[in-house]
């Protein structure tokens, strides 16, 4: 599972960099300032969470008795598709109503980084 999770952080990564670029050069003079401001804030949030998914790969082989690292993993690509997804879509579409969803993203990381926290305390 650690492989997956590295895999995914790395596509993931690639991936951002290619939505910050394209926000920073294509949508810049197409998008209402406030909708590229989420836009960018839902890329940050992405390579943020890329980042985390790599530490998700190294928990699981620090810690492979833990369930718990896994989950965060999935919680952080499920946070990945809600938050930076409702929120670039909103930035190409201007449906603004998608920013409804974002949350649900939100606390997907906030619980995966809770997971991360009680792994490392019950596994100290």
């Amino acid at each position: 599972m650690d492989r997956t999770f590295f895999i995914i952080a790395s596509l993931l990564g690639g991936l951002s960099v290619a939505f910050g670029a394209f926000g920073a050069h294509a949508l810049r003079d197409r998008v209402e300032p406030g909708l590229l401001a989420n836009y960018q804030t839902g890329v940050t949030y992405m390579f943020y969470h890329m980042l985390a998914l790599f530490v998700v790969a190294w928990a699981i082989t620090r810690w492979p008795s833990s369930a718990l690292p896994v989950w965060s993993g999935w919680l952080f690509v499920t946070g990945i598709v809600f938050f930076t997804g409702s929120l670039v879509l909103m930035a190409f579409t201007g449906q603004r109503w998608l920013g409804a969803i974002t949350p649900i993203g939100g606390v997907a990381f906030i619980v995966g980084l809770l997971l991360l926290a009680v792994t490392a305390w019950r596994n100290g």
